[in-house]
């Protein structure tokens, strides 16, 4: 990314596998807040660790134990997607 001047990087996103129990991606957000936190002390130019968005409706409570500052939680506000055949 140093050679990138104008693409600045400002975190990390992941999407763990939908898992009927949450606490069986717990293992993910724990290991992409280890990628985050060893990114955030290499001082890279134009990276910058600022956002860590892990966890979506299913898994989001288990995303922030483990450090997500951002989460997606549009099925508890949306609720789920139709299908196409649904439409």
């Amino acid at each position: 990314m140093e050679k990138f001047n104008n693409i600045k990087v400002l975190g990390l996103m992941t999407v763990a596998p939908f898992c009927e129990n949450p606490e069986d991606v717990r293992w993910v957000f724990k290991k992409m807040k280890n990628i985050y936190d060893e990114i955030s002390t290499m001082n890279l130019k134009n990276v910058q660790m600022k956002y860590l968005s892990m966890g979506m409706t299913n898994d989001y409570e288990i995303a922030i134990e483990e450090g997500s500052n951002i989460i997606r939680i549009g099925t508890a506000i949306f609720g789920a997607r139709k299908n196409k055949e649904e439409n």
